[in-house]
């Protein structure tokens, strides 16, 4: 996934006095998270992929 022109956006509760940064970019390949803290490699996802993830943190899969 080329994320070079990506933008990214910090998640809203990474807000404030949390050390909990996390970044997400949208592009036509899929989704990227990584850690504003370390701009190391990014953790990529489909489009489906990032669905799914999505859909078990909302239904308690994930924590």
């Amino acid at each position: 996934m080329d994320l070079s022109g990506a933008q990214w956006r910090k998640s809203t509760r990474s807000q404030g006095t949390s050390n909990n940064c996390v970044e997400v970019a949208w592009s036509a390949a899929g989704v990227a998270v990584r850690d504003s803290k370390n701009l190391g490699p990014a953790l990529g996802f489909t489009q489906a992929g990032w669905a799914a993830f999505i859909g078990g943190i909302k239904a308690g899969e994930v924590q």
